[in-house]
């Protein structure tokens, strides 16, 4: 019995390649003039607060993620229960007070004069 020819759907193989690697992602950060890095977490940050929404009141403190970043430094995404903010350790600081035990950034934490540990 003869073979048939598959009929091809979609688009060609060079098409799908080019559309794979043609992401938003790396044109945000062209347009920000921010590493690629910083450019994505940005963008983490806020699908943070898109998908948190009005649970930032009753979250703010909290820490949300943690990531290995590599061998040596975690990252961590947290809201700031001073300002209200999603914030990321490299981008802001994270600064913990010891007596309530809540994350903060490290601009509010220096505006409240808060000397805790650095997480």
């Amino acid at each position: 019995m003869p073979r048939t020819k598959k009929k091809s759907t979609g688009r060609s193989g060079r098409e799908k390649h080019r559309r794979l690697f043609d992401d938003t992602y790396h044109d945000e950060a062209e347009d920000q003039g921010l590493p690629s890095d910083e450019a994505g977490r940005l963008k983490i940050k806020k699908n943070y607060e898109e998908l948190l929404g009005i649970r930032v009141e009753k979250l703010k403190g909290r820490i949300l993620n943690r990531e290995k970043i590599n061998k040596s430094i975690d990252g961590i995404y947290f809201i700031c229960a001073q300002c209200k903010r999603v914030c990321h350790n490299l981008d802001e600081g994270l600064v913990e007070d010891p007596q309530s035990q809540v994350s903060l950034c490290g601009a509010c934490a220096k505006e409240k004069g808060v000397k805790g540990t650095a997480a």
